[in-house]
């Protein structure tokens, strides 16, 4: 699955959490069918509390705080948005709304 990096970030929030993008231009495919691969985490104390991505054979899923759920993949840039939405969800969970 030789592809091209289209995006990636990483940082690190105020309270010392990384949060990394990649997305991945990559050929359409019976495990890509949109072309894209992406993989969206958050981390936390080492641990990984979020992610979003599309590992071969598994489709679009999500895990959140070690629980996996498929989900359907839209469009990338409403992907990113559920991401950005879903990592402030998880710091208010974990930090309230002191941030």
């Amino acid at each position: 699955m030789p592809g091209r990096l289209i995006i990636h970030e990483k940082w690190v929030t105020n309270e010392g959490d990384l949060v990394e993008i990649k997305v991945w231009t990559v050929d359409k495919s019976g495990s890509f069918p949109e072309g894209v691969k992406y993989s969206m985490v958050f981390v936390h104390e080492g641990q990984r509390v979020l992610c979003f991505d599309n590992e071969r054979g598994k489709g679009p899923h999500e895990h959140y705080f070690g629980r996996e759920t498929p989900f359907e993949f839209k469009d990338l840039q409403h992907l990113l948005n559920k991401f950005e939405k879903s990592v402030e969800i998880v710091r208010s969970e974990l930090y309230g709304n002191a941030r």
